[in-house]
This record gives C-alpha cells, sequence and structure tokens, in this order.
C-alpha cells in the first residue's frame, strides 16, 4: 500500500489553461482516484474587498499561503483538511469543504510553488506559460462568458494586474519541473485551441522519458512536425519538446509508444477509447476539438506521476 498520495502542481498565470490541463490528467487517472484543489480557494478577500483594498488576487498578501502550505504538507502525508471554499461565481466564500485526499492530488492555482514549504509537498511541479497575447484571448473568453464580465472589463483587470504578474506568478517558472507552452503556429495568430503548437521544457530535475529516438527518426529536422533539441531556460540547460499542431495520429502515435513503453504495465493509459476526454478542448464556438499536442501534455504529465507512485511504493 501506497503511504502517502502523489501530489502534482499546475501553476500559471490566470486563464493559462490549466483547468483544461487538470481535466484531461484526472480523466486518464481515473476520477475516483483524483482529488483536484484549486488554490485560489485560499484567498483572503472576496472580490469587493479586494476592489476596496486595491490589491489583486495575484499578491501573496491577497492570499493566505501559510494555511495553503499547511494543508500542502498535511495531504502529503496522506491526512484529510478543511479547505476554504472561493466561488468565482459570486466572488464571495462558501461553507469549507473536508477533503479527504485521493491516491493523487492535483493543486492547480496561482501561487502553488510561491513558499519553500510548499515547494517540498509536490511530486511534480508543471508551469503553464502560453504567450501574453494568446492568455488575453482566453481570459477574455472566459471571463466574458463564465463569469459575467464584459471585454473592457478583463482586459483593464489584465493591465492592472500585469505588475503583480511579473513580480509574483512568473518568476515561479523556475520551480517547476515540467514548462508547457502552447503558441499559435506561424501565420496563424487567430488559431487559439485546437491545433495550437506545444513547447515542452523538459528540466532534468525529474527523469523523462526517453526521446532520443525521436531526433533518430526526424535527423534533427527543422521542418518535423514533433522535434526534441537542447536549449536554456532561466539559464539552465534544458531538453525541449516540440510538437505541432498539424501533427498527424501516425506521429503522435510513435511518440506515444515511447511514454506506454516504458510503462508496459499501465498501457491503458494510452488507450484512446477508454480516455475519450484526453486532449479534447472547446473551439471557439463551443464545439469539442482533439488536439494531439494537449493529448502528449497529459500522457507525459501522467507517465511521470504514475512513475512517483513506483518511486514511493
Amino acid at each position: 500500500m501506497m503511504s502517502r498520495p502523489i501530489i502534482l502542481g499546475i501553476v500559471g498565470d490566470s486563464a493559462a489553461g490549466k483547468t483544461t490541463l487538470t481535466r484531461g490528467i484526472a480523466q486518464v487517472l481515473g476520477p475516483e482516484n483524483v482529488t483536484i484543489i484549486c488554490t485560489d480557494d485560499y484567498h483572503r478577500y472576496d472580490r469587493v474587498q479586494r476592489a476596496e483594498i486595491g490589491i489583486t488576487a495575484l499578491h501573496p498578501d491577497c492570499n493566505y499561503l501559510d494555511i495553503m502550505q499547511q494543508h500542502l504538507s498535511l495531504l502529503r502525508t496522506g491526512q484529510s483538511i478543511l479547505k476554504p471554499v472561493y466561488s468565482h461565481k459570486t466572488g464571495t466564500f462558501e461553507p469549507p469543504h473536508y477533503i479527504k485526499p485521493s491516491k493523487f492530488v492535483i493543486i492547480e492555482g496561482l501561487l502553488g510553488y510561491s513558499t519553500r514549504a510548499a515547494r517540498d509537498a509536490y511530486d511534480v511541479k508543471v508551469y503553464l506559460a502560453p504567450p501574453e497575447d494568446l492568455r488575453a484571448q482566453w481570459k477574455v473568453k472566459r471571463d466574458t462568458q463564465k463569469r459575467g464580465y464584459t471585454p473592457e472589463q478583463v482586459l483593464a483587470e489584465l493591465e492592472k494586474r500585469e505588475p503583480d504578474s511579473e513580480q509574483y506568478i512568473r518568476p515561479q517558472r523556475q520551480w517547476s519541473d515540467i514548462v508547457i507552452s502552447f503558441y499559435p503556429p506561424e501565420g496563424e495568430q487567430d488559431e487559439t485551441n485546437g491545433h495550437l503548437n506545444v513547447r515542452l521544457v523538459l528540466r532534468p530535475t525529474i527523469p523523462h522519458p526517453d526521446f532520443t529516438s525521436i531526433i533518430q527518426s526526424t535527423n534533427g529536422s527543422s521542418d518535423s512536425a514533433i522535434r526534441l533539441g537542447l536549449d536554456r531556460d532561466m539559464g539552465k540547460p534544458v531538453d525541449v519538446l516540440e510538437v505541432d499542431g498539424h501533427a498527424t495520429l501516425e506521429q503522435v502515435n510513435k511518440l506515444e509508444h515511447i511514454i506506454c513503453s516504458d510503462m508496459p504495465h499501465l498501457k491503458s493509459i494510452c488507450d484512446r477509447e477508454s480516455n475519450p476526454e484526453l486532449g479534447k478542448v472547446a473551439g471557439t464556438t463551443g464545439e469539442t476539438l482533439q488536439s494531439y499536442p494537449l493529448a502528449l501534455t497529459q500522457l507525459i504529465i501522467t507517465y511521470h506521476m504514475l512513475k512517483a507512485t513506483q518511486i514511493h511504493l
């Protein structure tokens, strides 16, 4: 029996795609095996209070980071917590929820890596870093459709939050094991979902699947739909895996085979029929699109979570 849950962190700015990524990973692992916690629940002030004080939700002083940190430590040892609840719909707090951790715990939010003790609680740390203009489009779409704002209000809020984003959110990138950047293909700047490319920065802080056969099969060709190379991120050497949104299922299957062959007893994670949500994303008019780069990203993160269970058995 495992002595504690495996904890995944997904950190990124508002509307960076955290919930979409989380949903697919939870589907693969089995919703009954996953506890999802959003760190927005640890806000210190509600929406009206923030406006009165003149503080944004991104500022550490606007969040009970000490309680978040304490709860993470408890969850890591398999203990239950009484979690606060913040409603984005109303901008107010609701009664707390009693949370008993499942086999896997996904912590997603703005400031998940902001303290050393919090960072120590995770087995796998992911940071989402889409281009800022794409994130702005996503935020306008989400906040107008789901939270009752006008586009002008959303853009004004983005501008107000920018200093805090720069000072408190983006620096957390340095603590991640994987940095994920979805971006539109060249010449397709209007593309916001289904055919986005992905760039995965794979830091040597955790052992990644051996993707070197990709280089051999493509001869390092820059026009291949899947590319692996060396780069530096925040001054440190990293591997970079890029997958184009127009990659074919055949090309993607080769990559999935590498991930799954490393874990032969867990091939079910690569079975698309049993994981229909893998790589699914909402289109601009609400239709459901299939994104192979998103599916691969979700699979790689799932791979790391399953690997962590083996380490801690």
